[in-house]
């Protein structure tokens, strides 16, 4: 999965939108004003414009993926504990970075206010919400 791609994926989850708050460089993807993904570009590997995507992610979790996948990294700028990079080189299966981006977008929203949390499990339903 490319960047593209993940932009895609990542807004077309319920009312995901995307802000610049850190300057064009850093895209940020965000339900209710809490981010949920944090788009930016590094050097890895010899390569000198890799795409990385920081997602949150529950503390198992994020050891596990670390020790699968070579381009799963502790997050970069991030509480390392909760997040991870995850580096668009090609590695990764799609459908695994899929799966990623909706179980960070599910973490943020459970921890969102109790009625914002319920005003979006009502009005677009729970499966869409948590994947």
């Amino acid at each position: 999965m490319d960047e593209g791609l993940a932009r895609i994926y990542m807004l077309s989850l319920p009312e995901a939108v995307e802000d610049f708050p850190f300057g064009p460089e850093a895209r940020v993807l965000k339900v209710r004003d809490k981010m949920f993904g944090l788009v930016s570009h590094c050097e890895w590997k010899g390569v000198a414009r890799v795409s990385r995507l920081n997602l949150k992610c529950d503390p198992q979790e994020a050891l596990m993926l670390r020790d699968v996948f070579d381009a799963v990294l502790p997050g970069y700028h991030m509480n390392k504990t909760h997040w991870n990079s995850v580096l668009l080189d090609g590695s990764i299966p799609h459908g695994e970075i899929e799966r990623m981006i909706d179980k960070s977008y599910g973490l943020v929203v459970r921890g969102l206010k109790k009625d914002q949390r319920r005003a979006l499990e009502l009005r677009w339903g729970e499966s869409a919400i948590y994947r």
